[in-house]
């Protein structure tokens, strides 16, 4: 069993970290807030009081944070957890972050003589909480090799997608599909009510010819037809319009950098920004429904 620091607690780390501690790894742990520590602390994480406290002597160091500057001004410089942690520490970063920032990551850690890799995930809070996340990771083949059996832990699928920066990558694309066959979906059901087809008859329908894909029978975004999408539950957050927005914009972020043409890509971003911006950024990201179905979409 290995000796895991988790730096970010939040509503994904806890339920990560977790899972890792009932596998039987021990864990140490640091979050900037209170409130997440203590949850993290009854789940069996051993919260230490400063994040250069949790790495120390841990053998792999996880980061879960919101945004590449945090997860570079965490990490590197002269009181970063680079130069905190033992050398050849594994440091795997499981934010979602840029490109840039990644690769940027990838070569601190080098050069401060740590092994890394970046392994971005998807499958949200009940992935989390059930140990079925994707993990989409970057690195060296031996380095990916060597994390493997900690992150089949946490998640149903690990997936080395290339060198570093390559996860990210990954997970950047997926969610500009994500974003896209969400508002695809959406508007097809405002469609099928206001034509005098029920939304099983819908579902029935698409879900079983060419309009399947994951947002219309995973994440569906009408009450009934998938009994555990958020649409069940007043769209409460499984995956919120702001983190859905957040990754839109590194998309068209990559795209503009890698001179790639993301026409859909743009207007899903754009549509999410007017979303978020009408106060909707803590619905879970298929609460656009209502919002196509009220018109703003046009507005």
């Amino acid at each position: 069993m290995a000796r895991i620091a988790f730096i970010g607690l939040g509503n994904m780390g806890v339920p990560m970290a977790a899972n890792l501690v009932k596998a039987g790894h021990e864990v140490t742990g640091f979050d900037l807030s209170a409130a997440a520590c203590a949850q993290a602390g009854a789940r069996g994480i051993s919260v230490m009081e400063n994040a250069a406290s949790a790495v120390e002597d841990a053998q792999m160091v996880i980061t879960m944070l919101p945004s590449g500057k945090h997860v570079l001004g965490a990490l590197t410089g002269e009181g970063g957890l680079f130069a905190q942690a033992g050398t050849g520490t594994l440091f795997i970063d499981c934010s979602t972050i840029d490109v840039a920032s990644s690769r940027a990551f990838h070569e601190a850690a080098q050069k401060a003589g740590h092994a890394s890799l970046d392994a971005p995930v998807s499958g949200g809070v009940g992935g989390a909480e059930a140990g079925s996340l994707t993990f989409m990771v970057g690195g060296a083949d031996a380095t990916f090799a060597a994390a493997h059996a900690v992150l089949d832990v946490m998640g149903g699928k690990v997936v080395h997608c290339g060198g570093d920066g390559a996860g990210q990558a990954a997970k950047i694309c997926n969610n500009m599909i994500l974003g896209i066959s969400m508002i695809a979906v959406s508007e097809a059901f405002v469609l099928g009510e206001k034509l005098g087809l029920s939304h099983e008859a819908l579902f029935d329908v698409a879900s079983t010819s060419s309009g399947q894909c994951w947002s219309l029978t995973s994440y569906c975004p009408v009450p009934g037809p998938v009994p555990a999408s958020p649409a069940n539950r007043g769209y409460v957050p499984g995956f919120a319009a702001a983190l859905m927005l957040k990754d839109l914009r590194l998309s068209q972020a990559a795209a503009q950098g890698a001179g790639a043409s993301t026409a859909l890509g743009e207007a899903a971003t754009a549509l999410y920004t007017r979303f978020a911006e009408e106060g909707h950024e803590g619905k879970d990201f298929s609460g656009i429904i209502e919002w196509i179905r009220a018109g703003r979409e046009q507005g």
